[in-house]
């Protein structure tokens, strides 16, 4: 008989796996400076002012924030921009319908080359997980502590927790698949969020392989959204066509929405029609931040395509 998880038990050990003193202590730093950058962007806040407000001196705000956000303060402001949001959105249909061969490469398709997915049967999805062990654990990532699950097959589940929120991303996660076995495996997870979160492990010879447990419609469209590249973004009305139903766009947006392997599946890409980044279920202010790291990471030449500099 498949084990039941047992929240109580699998949280207990949650809050022991919180980041160190100093390494919160400077997240809190990097969230409060990604809010007020998200809240006052239009009057282009300055290095010193960010600065005066976290009590540092602006080259320790500047190391600190790049340090977590994999970009300066600067290039964040100028990712978070509307004029951004929208430019992702040219060429949006197009984007939908490249063909993705494995001789283009370059740092917009780097991360998408680098994962490759299979889903469960539509017989696991009906088990409610029965019968599939995930491993879980909780590690520090460029936008604050994540929670990683995996099967023996692949990253299965990755979610996004705020200090004092661990117990409640577990429980999200774990009543997706409410019949499964969890067992906590911070050696095994650890390992799969260095290569999850570090570009320089990023190859496409080597490819991180993702599980997904879904709905049929929902498997769908979770692969829809590794079609779209770094550096770009779709609508949910684009999506609906592209799956030949143009009218499913608010079901497209249910599924975006229960995308259970955040920033690998990019559920961040995408967009309202007019640039809006609309809802994420980890939060907007962590959406800014994913795409001001991936278009911080992919330099200049994603720059010079996307309406910003550098």
């Amino acid at each position: 008989m498949t084990k039941q998880p047992d929240l109580s038990t699998l949280t207990a050990n949650a809050r022991s796996i919180a980041l160190g003193a100093e390494a919160e202590a400077n997240y809190q730093i990097v969230r409060q400076t990604l809010e007020r950058i998200t809240k006052t962007w239009r009057s282009q806040p300055d290095l010193e002012e960010l600065a005066r407000e976290a009590g540092l001196q602006p080259i320790q705000l500047q190391r600190v924030f790049s340090r977590w956000a994999g970009l300066t303060p600067k290039q964040f402001l100028q990712a978070i921009t509307l004029d951004h949001a929208k430019a992702l959105l040219r060429d949006a249909a197009s984007v939908l319908d490249a063909s993705y061969e494995v001789g283009l490469s370059g740092a917009g398709r780097l991360h998408d080359l680098f994962v490759t997915h299979e889903a469960m049967t539509p017989g696991d999805y009906r088990n409610r997980g029965a019968g599939v062990t995930l491993k879980y654990g909780f590690h520090p990532s460029p936008f604050g502590q994540a929670l990683l699950m995996m099967t023996d097959r692949g990253l299965a589940g990755l979610a996004f927790a705020d200090p004092g929120e661990e117990e409640t991303a577990l429980a999200d996660m774990c009543q997706r698949w409410p019949k499964a076995v969890y067992v906590q495996d911070q050696t095994a997870t650890s390992t799969m969020a260095g290569r999850i979160f570090d570009p320089a492990q990023w190859h496409a010879e080597t490819p991180l392989n993702i599980v997904l447990i879904g709905t049929d419609f929902e498997i769908r469209v979770w692969q829809t959204l590794l079609k779209i590249p770094m550096g770009k973004a779709t609508t949910y009305s684009d999506i609906a066509s592209s799956l030949g139903n143009p009218k499913a766009s608010r079901a497209v947006g249910t599924a975006v929405g229960r995308n259970p392997v955040s920033f690998v599946v990019p559920c961040h890409r995408v967009l309202g029609r007019t640039g809006d980044l609309c809802g994420y279920h980890w939060g907007l202010t962590r959406k800014r931040a994913i795409l001001g790291w991936e278009s911080g990471f992919a330099g200049p030449a994603l720059g010079e395509t996307s309406g910003f500099g550098s």
